[in-house]
Order: C-alpha cells, then sequence, then structure tokens
C-alpha cells in the first residue's frame, strides 16, 4: 500500500484506467463476437469503429488495429458479405490525407519608398 500521497494518487488513476482499459475490450470483444454470429455490413462496421476507437484512445497500435480489420475482411469475404461503400469508407478515414492549398508568391518587387524621400529632401 504506498504511503506517499502521490503515490496513492497513481494508484487510484491506474486503477481507473484498467477499468476503463477492461471496458473498452469488452465492447471490442462483444463487437467481434457480434459480426461473428452474424456477418453483416453493419456489424462489421460497428467492429471497424471499435478498433479505431481503441486506437485513437492509445489502447492498441494502429498496425494491430489494421491486421485485425484485415481478419475482419476476409472473415467477411468467405462468409459472403457484400462490402459496401460504407463499410469499405471505414477502413479507408485514417490513409486519407488533406492537402494543403498551394501558397502564390507575387513576382513584383516591393518599391523602396526611402530612397525616394531621401532624393526628394536632398
Amino acid at each position: 500500500m504506498p504511503i506517499i500521497k502521490s503515490a496513492k494518487k497513481a494508484a487510484r488513476q491506474a486503477t481507473k484506467r484498467t477499468e476503463h482499459n477492461v471496458e473498452i475490450k469488452k465492447s471490442i470483444k462483444s463487437a467481434l463476437k457480434a459480426f461473428k454470429a452474424n456477418p453483416t455490413p453493419e456489424t462489421l462496421a460497428t467492429a471497424q469503429s471499435e478498433y479505431d476507437k481503441a486506437v485513437k484512445k492509445d489502447l492498441i497500435k494502429k498496425n494491430t488495429a489494421s491486421r485485425r480489420k484485415s481478419a475482419l475482411h476476409r472473415f467477411a469475404k468467405s462468409a459472403g458479405v457484400k462490402l459496401t461503400a460504407q463499410s469499405a469508407k471505414t477502413t479507408d478515414t485514417k490513409t486519407t490525407t488533406k492537402s494543403a492549398p498551394a501558397k502564390t508568391k507575387s513576382t513584383a518587387k516591393p518599391t523602396s519608398a526611402k530612397k525616394t524621400q531621401s532624393k526628394a529632401t536632398a
């Protein structure tokens, strides 16, 4: 049992985080179980969404989620599930990037007002 105040707080935080992580893992497992029991595009999207949420919360690594979602797709294909645009869209959300608009430079040189003033006063 911790004695120092900061160690007590760290222990409380660790138990809270553990409970939270267990909840997320349970939701992943239940979504996976629902998908395997009834493979439909909706349950596939739900399972993929749960994996994406876990990655977002740093519970599992990005490549682990990608590997598991790929396994879901293989299972769906073998089960004869027709993949819709919506389920394909959920897998490509991490890979798409937005391009920044190109900045344009003006080619005109700025005029120096300082030189013209100094000649006028001299």
